[in-house]
């Protein structure tokens, strides 16, 4: 029996390298896809993006706002996911005091500030809480880099004007997975549980020694994970 297809979408300016592990692992045995969400500044047009590349069934994982792009694609198409997988990520609405902080990062970035503002205000928040800077921080701010200005603002537009999921997934009737480093700073606990209780099939999953970039951060952990998320 073929296995299906298992199609990354990666987090904010972040690219495939963020699922470098998991895609040397997986590729072996199943088709890998990374779905890049960088030419579109709406959660919906993303996931319309995804779903026109993908093929008509698969296994679908995110990270973060990968993961926010992730459920739309549910939304739009349930039937065709085989399998979800919602990594260190956030089903609800952009509250108003986020949106707030995003109009002066957008202002920098198109200053030029770009690598500023990453390393300032959003790196610092990815690594387990104690970490010292490391390689993942110096991958990030690559990843960043390479995706541009540009990105920056599109990608900030769609978040700021995301919808809520919670009903999407309450929804949904296929495996479920809901993976989180222990000590994510920019999705806290409390948004993976409130994704666990809407689906119907879901296994939650804590990665220890991890922040927001568990796929980065213990790779061999998260590959443990998904293997079984992905078995049949």
């Amino acid at each position: 029996m073929t296995k299906p297809p298992l199609v990354l979408v990666p987090g904010m300016m972040c690219d495939a390298r963020l699922f470098a592990p998991q895609i040397a692992a997986f590729s072996v045995e199943r088709v890998v896809h990374h779905a890049p969400i960088s030419d579109r500044d709406s959660v919906e047009a993303l996931a319309a993006d995804i779903l026109k590349n993908a093929p008509p069934r698969f296994a679908l994982a995110g990270l973060s706002m990968g993961g926010i792009v992730a459920m739309e694609v549910v939304r739009q198409a349930a039937a065709r996911v085989d399998r979800l997988a919602l990594l260190d990520t956030n089903p609800f609405a952009e509250t108003d005091a986020v949106k707030a902080k995003r109009g002066p990062q957008m202002d920098a970035v198109r200053e030029g500030k770009l690598a500023e503002v990453m390393t300032r205000e959003m790196i610092p928040y990815y690594r387990h809480g104690g970490c010292e800077t490391s390689d993942i921080d110096a991958l990030a701010l690559d990843m960043a880099l390479d995706l541009g200005a540009e990105v920056f603002l599109r990608q900030s537009r769609a978040l700021m004007t995301r919808p809520d999921q919670i009903e999407v997934l309450r929804a949904y009737r296929g495996r479920a997975l809901v993976l989180t480093g222990e000590n994510d700073r920019l999705c806290p606990m409390d948004r993976h549980l409130a994704m666990v209780d809407a689906l119907e099939k879901c296994r939650l999953e804590v990665i220890a020694g991890a922040g927001h970039l568990p796929t980065m951060e213990q790779p061999e952990a998260t590959n443990c994970v998904f293997a079984e998320w992905l078995g049949n």
